[in-house]
């Protein structure tokens, strides 16, 4: 029963590495759409969101059938439900850069950034595709100290979506009614693709060591906090 069970789990955890993989994919297109007005990257983010979706629902499949045959205890059934959890996670997080990529294809062949806003959502876009990257790793090797890492570095993130703001509502505001709000509503979506983020690199680090940690860093090595 045991050797069943893993054979079961593995297909499953292969089907989340391949969501994650998809999800980063999406983020970078998104992230091309946005900056560079490709509505070629905006449409395969879109066209992409299917696969996404059915991965899910085959991971979904899976866990349910494994608490149902297996009836997993303690290690085992933390495992299933971090990774039903991490499946809900990560569709989530492709329907906001799904939701990114038609801001841009509704705007094309203009931008829905005004010039003053490009500098921020660069920065935004760069540290989200530094955070796909580490959110593959961490998930493939269950590495929790990269998954630490994103839950530190998620305040940079919030730093960079209140500047989205101060745009929106400074008085010098030259952009169109329309960007208006779509700096407000991208900027939205890329900080809760970040605390999407977060979330499932909690959930990694649950699945490691039990411990479920809150968004405030935990002690380093030395004890000490940072």
């Amino acid at each position: 029963m045991r050797v069943i069970f893993n054979e079961e789990m593995k297909a499953v955890a292969d089907d989340l590495d391949r969501m994650a993989q998809d999800v980063r994919n999406a983020i970078n297109l998104a992230g091309d759409a946005l900056l560079r007005r490709d509505v070629e990257a905006a449409q395969a983010v879109i066209d992409g969101d299917a696969r996404i979706d059915e991965l899910e629902a085959s991971v979904i499949d899976q866990c349910v059938r494994l608490l149902a045959k297996q009836t997993p205890v303690a290690t085992d059934l933390r495992v299933v439900v971090s990774t039903l959890r991490l499946a809900a996670t990560f569709e989530r997080m492709g329907d906001l850069a799904k939701h990114i990529a038609e801001s841009a294809r509704c705007a094309y062949p203009e931008s829905p950034l005004p010039a003053d806003a490009v500098e921020v959502f660069s920065q935004m876009q760069d540290f989200l595709s530094e955070t796909a990257d580490n959110v593959v790793a961490m998930l493939s090797d269950r590495d929790a100290r990269i998954a630490d890492r994103v839950i530190r570095n998620d305040d940079k993130l919030d730093a960079m979506h209140h500047r989205t703001f101060e745009l929106a509502l400074s008085d010098d505001w030259d952009g169109t009614n329309q960007q208006l709000i779509d700096v407000v509503l991208l900027g939205r979506f890329m900080e809760r693709i970040g605390d999407h983020a977060v979330s499932a690199a909690r959930r990694v680090v649950f699945i490691v060591s039990g411990f479920d940690p809150s968004k405030e860093p935990g002690p380093d090595e030395d004890g000490s906090v940072e």
